[in-house]
Order: structure tokens, then C-alpha cells, then sequence
């Protein structure tokens, strides 16, 4: 069957392109994806499928039934579909067309490639027996995340997929390559949002005062050492903080300072013991140092495993499909992803789609300005995954 379906792919890829520049042109903000949504929906009506809107609000869902004889399993493939608020910097005839917002993460290369996939294995339903399920996802830029609130509404039931599969360009791949790793791959991701509150006044009177700038900065310090000193080693975390709002100006220091960082790691059990000693240094030294400090945490995705047996299989499907040579290893990465929600319930497999190309400038990372694809990873993408599909149905 790879050759029908890679054949289909490259008979698609001109309308994958096409999908992919209209929502690159049209993109929309986490839980706003309305017209994308409608989109979606026409677009697998058009190949005669059913699809259900409104799912988690702006979520679509669509079955493809195999009609050959035999019990078959359920797969899911997911691709989100929102855009990020980043204003565009590429001038090409696809540009956003929307002030301020950017398909800056490949989203939109994530739908019209499902969209495509869709189209393969519709047409050769008669081919295999079992049920793919098409996941359409919003928000998976924005806490708490398109994945949860779509489990919330069912979508790993009636039917349950036995298995979850998620695709996502990667820029720092080349085009033609697709990345892999077994067990632990992506980080939780937690928001920590602090207000320390002090005395404010005269910079020459600090002895009537009570300093919240100092309070903070020691606060800061102070956490690096629950990283360093009290994390399991094997165990990978990352305490940042990017925002620190004191202000005053020279010669006045202010009430209040506000921080704003996040906290990752890949154990669930060490996530939560983590923020736990994070908040109560931070409560704890603002006080002995006179002062208050307002602690909230946002929670973000759980950390994303890739099931080793699901990963393997995949893997060896992609070489069959694409060669050896084009198969890399991937390294653990502490950025998040809300398919993580996915691989905490079901068996998943989370891979990467290469779309770098150096020759053609075609290098920049996600959540940047100028972030592009290689537009050849859509005939790659497509094909690749219906065949995954296909082969992971004929598994027990």
C-alpha cells in the first residue's frame, strides 16, 4: 500500500499547499478558531465525511470507517489549528493578512496535512478495516490547552482510539527527515506569577523602608538552588523567570515587584514537590525579610511521553516508508505541547516533521517573525502519516 498511498500523497500536494497558505493568510488566536473550524468541516464534507463541529467550542472530529472485513482497531491523529500573537515578518504571498497574529508554529501545515491525510485514506477505505479518527484541535498555545478540554467532551471515546498519533514541523530538521524518541520527550509546563510587596520610598532611606527589589532578587537566586540541590538528577527541570516589574526609578523604590516565570520537568511526582518548595521559599524568605509575598501558579500541560513500544513501531513503519537515512533521533526538549494530555491517558507518539532548508533560507525557529516552512515537507507529511495509520490498525 505505500506506493497508493504515496502516489495520493503527491496528487495531493498541490491542494496541501494551497490549504495551508489560505490558513497561513487567515490565522486565529487559541479558542478563536471559528472560521478555521468552518473550514476544516467544509473541506472533510467535501470528501464525504460527517465531521462534529463545536467540539471543546471550536474542536472538529471526523471518522474515517474502513470497509475491508475484519475487526480493525481506532487511531487517532490530532493536528491543532490555532496561530500565535506574533505579527508576521516574511514577505511572501501567503503573509498573514491578520494584524498581529502568525501561523508562527506550523499549525497551519498541521491541519493541511491532516486535511490531506484525510483525502488518502478516504480513498483507500476499502484497503484496510478499522477507524481513524480525525482530531481537529484548537488552543494548543494557551493553558489550559485544546487537548484537555476536548478529552473533557469525549474525544478518546465513542470509539476509544487505541492509540494517538501527533505530527509537528520541525525547522531544525532538514526537509525530507522525520525525528523520533521513545519515553520522555517534551516538559510540563507550569506558570509561577509573584507579587512581593514591601515598603516603598526614598532610595537614600532605606532603613524606613522595606525593599521589595531585594526581596525578589535573593527570591530568584534562592530558587536556582531547589533545581540544583533537591531535583531527582535524572530528572530534567527548568526554573526560568523572564519578567521582573520593579518600578520605581532612580532614587524611589517601589511597593511592589512582579515576577513571571515557568517551571518544567518530565516527572509528574517531582513537578509537584517542585512547586510546592518553590512557593514556600518564596513565602517564606519575603517574609523573613518583612515582607509579603502573593504566590499563584498557572498549570500548564503535563510532560509528554512517547509509549517505547508505539515509537518503535512508528519508527519502523517511517523507515519502510521513507528509508533509514531519513530517520533521526530526537533529544529531549523542554518546550510543551498539549498532546502531552493525550500520552497521559492513551498510547502516543509524538514525531517531528523536518522543514529546514538552509539553501533557501528556510531556517528560523517556531514563535519567531520569520518562521516558514519548506513547503516540500506537505508531500512528506500527508502520505507519511495515513501509512502509519494504516499500519498501526493491523496491530493487536
Amino acid at each position: 500500500m505505500i506506493d497508493s498511498i504515496k502516489s495520493l500523497s503527491h496528487q495531493f500536494a498541490a491542494d496541501t499547499v494551497a490549504t495551508r497558505r489560505h490558513l497561513h493568510a487567515h490565522p486565529e488566536l487559541s479558542f478563536n478558531e471559528y472560521n478555521t473550524a468552518r473550514y476544516v468541516a467544509d473541506q472533510l464534507r467535501a470528501i464525504g465525511l460527517n465531521p462534529q463541529e463545536g467540539v471543546a467550542n471550536t474542536g472538529v472530529v471526523a471518522l474515517i470507517e474502513g470497509t475491508k472485513t475484519g475487526a480493525g482497531r481506532v487511531i487517532g491523529l490530532r493536528a491543532d489549528m490555532d496561530a500565535l500573537p506574533i505579527r508576521e515578518a516574511n514577505d511572501v504571498s501567503y503573509k498573514s493578512t491578520v494584524e498581529g497574529v502568525m501561523h508562527a508554529c506550523g499549525h497551519d501545515a498541521h491541519t493541511a496535512s491532516l486535511l490531506s491525510t484525510a483525502r488518502i485514506l478516504q480513498t483507500l477505505r476499502n484497503e484496510f478495516s478499522g477507524i481513524i479518527k480525525l482530531v481537529f484541535q484548537p488552543a494548543e498555545e494557551k493553558a489550559p490547552g485544546g487537548a484537555s478540554l476536548m478529552i473533557k467532551d469525549g474525544v478518546l471515546e465513542n470509539p476509544a482510539p487505541g492509540a494517538m498519533l501527533g505530527q509537528h514541523v520541525a525547522p531544525n530538521i532538514p526537509v525530507g527527515k522525520i525525528g523520533f524518541r521513545e519515553g520522555m520527550y517534551m516538559a510540563s509546563t507550569d506558570e509561577i506569577f509573584m507579587t512581593i510587596k514591601g515598603k516603598g520610598g526614598h532610595g537614600a532611606m532605606p532603613d524606613q523602608l522595606i525593599d521589595p527589589v531585594l526581596i525578589a532578587s535573593y527570591i530568584i537566586v534562592a530558587m536556582q538552588q531547589i533545581v540544583s540541590r533537591n531535583r531527582p538528577p535524572a530528572s530534567p527541570s527548568v526554573l526560568s523567570f523572564g519578567r521582573f516589574i520593579a518600578d520605581g526609578i532612580t532614587n524611589v523604590i517601589p511597593n511592589e515587584v512582579k515576577i513571571e516565570g515557568t517551571f518544567r520537568c518530565m516527572n509528574e511526582q517531582w513537578r509537584a514537590e517542585g512547586l510546592h518548595r518553590i512557593q514556600k521559599l518564596a513565602e517564606g524568605m519575603a517574609e523573613a525579610m518583612g515582607g509579603i509575598c502573593e504566590f499563584e501558579r498557572v498549570k500548564g500541560y503535563p510532560y509528554l511521553q512517547n509509549h517505547p513500544e508505539l515509537t518503535r513501531r512508528t519508527r519502523a513503519s517511517t523507515v519502510a516508508y521513507m528509508g533509514i537515512e531519513n530517520v533521526v533521533d530526537l533529544d529531549l526538549w523542554m518546550a510543551g505541547e498539549d498532546f502531552a494530555f493525550y500520552s497521559q491517558i492513551v498510547d502516543s507518539c509524538f514525531y517531528r516533521l523536518g522543514t529546514r532548508n538552509e539553501s533557501r533560507g528556510i531556517t528560523s525557529g517556531v514563535h519567531t517573525p520569520t518562521f516558514d516552512i519548506d513547503e516540500t515537507a506537505l508531500e512528506i507529511g500527508p502520505g507519511l502519516m495515513a501509512w502509519l495509520a494504516v499500519e498501526e490498525l493491523g496491530k493487536e
